[in-house]
């Protein structure tokens, strides 16, 4: 197979009680297991995609079908969001992501933002915090499986903080209140790793 489930970085239970052992259970072990198996179809019939990396397709996405379009992003943004959570109160915003999160206003502000953008996705999607070409801080959403990477958003940049506001990844625990679960999410990012991203970008 063309991709592999990766596994989480840490405990199922290691982000409780922001998220719960059975929400990332189903979350990870179902969900995301799903998308990419269902990607590895959509792969498997287009010649032309074979070993390129999902960066790579995701940034021609415009000329996939819905099957490689709705499973690739699915595929990427759950093996980010993993990645850019982590055990609560790990880490703060520092060197050159702290300067721009002051330059756009402050970190409250960039929540503040980042809040209304995830209760404001009508439907499912992610809300992000993306650098764009100029260096600086953006705010976005996108629905469904959509992201920041792909060629068919709005606002393209390179993502630096992605959370999931399908009901999946939060109706367990907090059941209708997305806006509760926003608020909550803020205190296992794991800013180490969204430090490197801003970096790298």
């Amino acid at each position: 197979m063309a991709f592999e489930l990766p596994p989480l970085p840490y405990d199922y239970d290691a982000l409780e009680p922001v998220i719960s052992k059975e929400t990332m259970t189903f979350h990870h072990d179902k969900h995301h297991a799903a998308y990419t198996a269902k990607l590895n179809e959509g792969v498997e019939k287009d010649a032309s995609l074979a070993g390129k990396s999902i960066e790579d397709i995701l940034a021609n996405i415009s000329s996939q079908p819905p099957l490689v379009r709705n499973n690739g992003g699915g595929y990427w943004n759950h093996d980010f969001f993993w990645k850019i959570m982590a055990p609560k109160g790990s880490t703060q915003p520092s060197g050159a992501l702290k300067e721009a999160i002051d330059a756009y206003g402050g970190l409250d502000q960039l929540k503040e933002d980042f809040n209304t953008k995830g209760a404001g996705q009508f439907g499912s999607g992610w809300a992000w915090v993306i650098k764009t070409a100029d260096g600086k801080l953006k705010v976005t959403s996108t629905p469904n499986q959509d992201n920041p990477l792909m060629d068919v958003v709005e606002d393209r940049g390179t993502p630096i903080l992605g959370n999931d506001v399908w009901e999946h990844a939060y109706y367990l625990t907090y059941k209708n209140d997305r806006p509760g679960y926003l608020k909550a999410w803020w205190d296992i990012v794991n800013w180490d790793e969204a430090g490197k991203r801003f970096d790298a970008a």
